[in-house]
């Protein structure tokens, strides 16, 4: 178990070292701090963790503090990746406010020795009694991790709704890496910390299985972070994307989209523009087409163009985009001339990148696969 630790935080710096022999982006410099604090981590725990919970109670603690890092880093990571023009604000910096506190506390509480007697983590007899405030951080660190993971979630829901509005495929976007480890690595951390828990407060259990749990399940996501992290792009690097964008409906577009000077003639005019743009150019057909892409060609301000689209069209433009790429595969599939195509061959010559992205978005539209949709058509000609 002592190996995997080391070879944990080894991997750690070195995927941190990687990190930095390239131009790193925003997300990069937060993920390179998020890696280097994690192999420390992960490698003095691995090097220490026999001594530092029964003989050195005070810095146990603090090194248990540094749990509530997680959270935080995670949310800034996830933030610099799908918010445009990300700036690390006084605000953000805030989330480590609590781990701040909890260390200021306990080096306090080090210059008086009846209170720090009660500062543990470990159970013996002559131990002093637990201490309000001790017990209190030690609960902040067990809520961060949930907490956290929930800001995760809904950060994850803005992302969908900025790619539904914003792109037409989101094979290159959608953080699916990152999506399967943080609902993973939630579950599992979540489950470890009500042990470590009960384990304080009934004594039950042993404490080197809570720190050998939660280590180990931090040791994989260091590799894991580190191995996906190092690969990932900035998702709206090129893309001037306004947070504010949502898909909701027709109604509510409207009062959306109340103070952008558009009368009704304007809004029909535009629309039989992208109209006639789309199926006579085929712009569909580009797989990574995106709505400031057509903006641009089409000449029309980005916002005009995503209120022309979810007030006339009533979809947004992700759906707009594959509606066309539906009838197209469909039409091909009709059509003679393709039978020596496959049908991965047709979703990827009309405007598809990815076969998963291709099943789902056929399936919600048209209620089968495309398969079975094949499949009809076949008995119909026969």
């Amino acid at each position: 178990m002592r190996y995997l630790f080391l070879i944990a935080g080894f991997n750690a710096i070195f995927f941190a070292l990687l990190l930095f022999q390239k131009r790193m982006a925003k997300h990069d410099k937060i993920l390179f701090c998020w890696l280097i604090y994690l192999g420390f981590y992960t490698g003095i725990y691995g090097l220490f963790s026999h001594k530092l919970f029964s003989n050195y109670h005070l810095l146990s603690a603090s090194f248990v503090s540094l749990l509530m890092l997680n959270g935080p880093f995670l949310y800034l990571y996830i933030s610099s990746l799908i918010q445009h023009n990300f700036k690390l604000t006084t605000e953000k910096l805030l989330h480590f406010l609590p781990f701040l506190l909890f260390n200021l506390y306990l080096l306090i509480a080090s210059f008086f020795p009846d209170a720090s007697e009660g500062i543990r983590l470990d159970h013996v007899e002559h131990a002093g009694k637990p201490l309000f405030l001790f017990n209190l951080f030690l609960t902040l660190t067990v809520l961060s991790g949930p907490i956290y993971f929930i800001l995760a979630f809904r950060m994850f829901k803005k992302l969908d709704i900025n790619i539904f509005n914003n792109f037409s495929s989101d094979a290159n976007v959608n953080l699916s890496w990152l999506r399967k480890l943080v609902y993973s690595f939630g579950v599992i951390w979540t489950m470890l910390m009500i042990i470590a828990t009960v384990h304080h407060i009934f004594h039950l259990g042993s404490l080197s299985f809570c720190t050998d749990g939660l280590s180990l399940s931090l040791s994989i996501f260091v590799i894991l972070i580190g191995y996906f992290g190092l690969k990932q792009n900035e998702i709206f690097s090129q893309e001037a994307i306004k947070e504010e964008n949502t898909y909701i409906s027709a109604d509510k577009n409207k009062e959306k989209y109340a103070g952008i000077p558009m009368s009704e003639e304007e809004l029909g005019d535009c629309a039989e523009k992208i109209r006639h743009f789309v199926e006579t150019e085929k712009a569909y057909l580009n797989p990574d087409l995106s709505l400031p892409q057509l903006a641009e060609t089409l000449d029309v301000p980005s916002h005009h163009l995503s209120r022309v689209i979810n007030d006339q069209f009533g979809v947004n433009f992700f759906n707009f985009v594959n509606r066309y790429r539906v009838e197209e595969v469909k039409a091909k599939i009709n059509d003679p001339k393709f039978r020596n195509l496959s049908i991965l061959g047709i979703a990827y010559d009309s405007g598809f990148n990815s076969k998963s992205a291709f099943n789902r978005v056929f399936k919600n539209m048209e209620g089968i696969t495309p398969s079975e949709y094949k499949r009809q058509i076949s008995h119909q000609t026969d």
